[in-house]
């Protein structure tokens, strides 16, 4: 029987178990300790983009097509399976078998979990507590995350392998969860399942339906730009002279402001309402960029948290967005469509901003991640705004 409170606390604990990440505050340094140059890990990072980006809308219309929980029990089995690998590889093709197997799971996951609690919600009549909701599920694993830095730190002490060990353990703890889901009455599963089927979602999104096109647009640029500052952000801490030990502590705290900010994103976004709001993060986003570049410890880390707080409202909020404009029967498929975006652009520039770190420095790399990000975030808010994406 379905439960709106059962599954919440399934999503809660898996979105804790996918973001309670160990190894982050120390994941450059242990690829440096295992040899790797900064562009070896932007390449690593954009194998793992490969990866999701050519699996993302298969694996969401799967979960569309046939059930969002056993989308999500498969892909939390990957999750702990890549980390188990991870925790005994000690060079870059390793890495790479355990980055792809992480990719797959994490496939698997996303756009399901969102698509779950949107329809859950809607089987209670609670469509309009999504933001508020998915807010709170996301601060959940941003204060997960923030605990990590500071348990990931302290076990690095022993070694830099060992938080990989306790991730693992981590990760097995989402399959319980998923598997404890209960598919919501509203979702009916794609009457004639098949490529053709995932050809015209794709064509909706991509040209039959321009509202839909730029907000999932504007909503991929707003997410490559989060996910490549997090890849920025240890460097910083290196090139700043930040002791390792505080590694955690600076990560905490940055995690912490996301977590704090996407618990009251409704709140802001209801205040200040859509257009105000988008613009608002928009400009926080690229003056992080622009000022990290210059900026030494204390000025560069207080951006930072800007930076993440600024992330805090715009995660839940776009994914809102993108959710009020799809049908339930297509919600997973859009939802990796926008996550394809992100992981397609990321592929791209990740690689080139690794090349420009060590050959050029930071500072060049964070100008020219700015740089792209203000054309691309100035075109897709343009016509975000023009169209009104962000209503049905």
């Amino acid at each position: 029987m379905f439960s709106l409170k059962r599954n919440l606390s399934a999503l809660y604990l898996i979105k804790v178990a996918k973001w309670m990440n160990l190894v982050m505050p120390i994941i450059v340094l242990f690829y440096k300790s295992n040899g790797l140059t900064m562009q070896d890990i932007f390449t690593l990072q954009a194998i793992y983009s490969v990866t999701l980006m050519l699996l993302e809308i298969p694996t969401g219309y799967f979960a569309d097509a046939t059930s969002r929980k056993t989308s999500m029990v498969i892909g939390s089995i990957f999750g702990f399976a890549g980390f188990l690998i991870y925790s005994t590889s000690t060079g870059f093709w390793e890495f790479m078998v355990a980055e792809v197997i992480l990719g797959v799971g994490m496939s698997l996951v996303s756009g399901a979990d969102s698509a779950m609690l949107y329809d859950s919600l809607a089987s209670a009549g609670a469509t309009d507590k999504y933001t508020r909701y998915e807010g709170r599920i996301s601060s959940f694993g941003n204060f997960a995350e923030a605990a990590a830095g500071i348990i990931g730190g302290l076990l690095a002490a022993i070694s830099l392998r060992t938080p990989y060990f306790f991730q693992a353990g981590i990760a097995l703890l989402a399959i319980p969860a998923a598997i404890s889901l209960r598919e919501p009455p509203i979702h009916g599963n794609i009457a004639k399942p098949g490529l053709r089927d995932i050809a015209s979602i794709i064509m909706k999104v991509m040209h039959g339906d321009r509202k839909l096109f730029w907000n999932t647009m504007f909503s991929a640029v707003t997410g490559v730009s989060t996910l490549t500052m997090a890849w920025f952000a240890q460097p910083f801490f290196i090139q700043s002279g930040l002791k390792v030990t505080l590694f955690g502590v600076a990560w905490a705290v940055l995690n912490l402001s996301v977590g704090l900010v996407a618990f009251y994103a409704w709140r802001i976004e209801s205040g200040l309402g859509p257009r105000r709001t988008v613009m608002l993060f928009t400009a926080v986003l690229l003056t992080g960029y622009v000022g990290l570049s210059f900026a030494g410890m204390a000025a560069g880390f207080s951006l930072l948290l800007g930076f993440y707080m600024a992330r805090g409202l715009a995660t839940p909020t776009l994914r809102y967005y993108i959710n009020k404009i799809t049908s339930s029967n297509t919600r997973a498929t859009v939802l990796s469509v926008r996550n394809f975006m992100i992981r397609a652009l990321f592929a791209l520039l990740a690689p080139l901003y690794g090349l420009i770190t060590d050959r050029y420095g930071l500072s060049t790399a964070l100008l020219l991640a700015g740089g792209i990000f203000s054309v691309l975030s100035g075109i897709s808010l343009f016509f975000f705004l023009r169209y009104k994406t962000y209503q049905p």
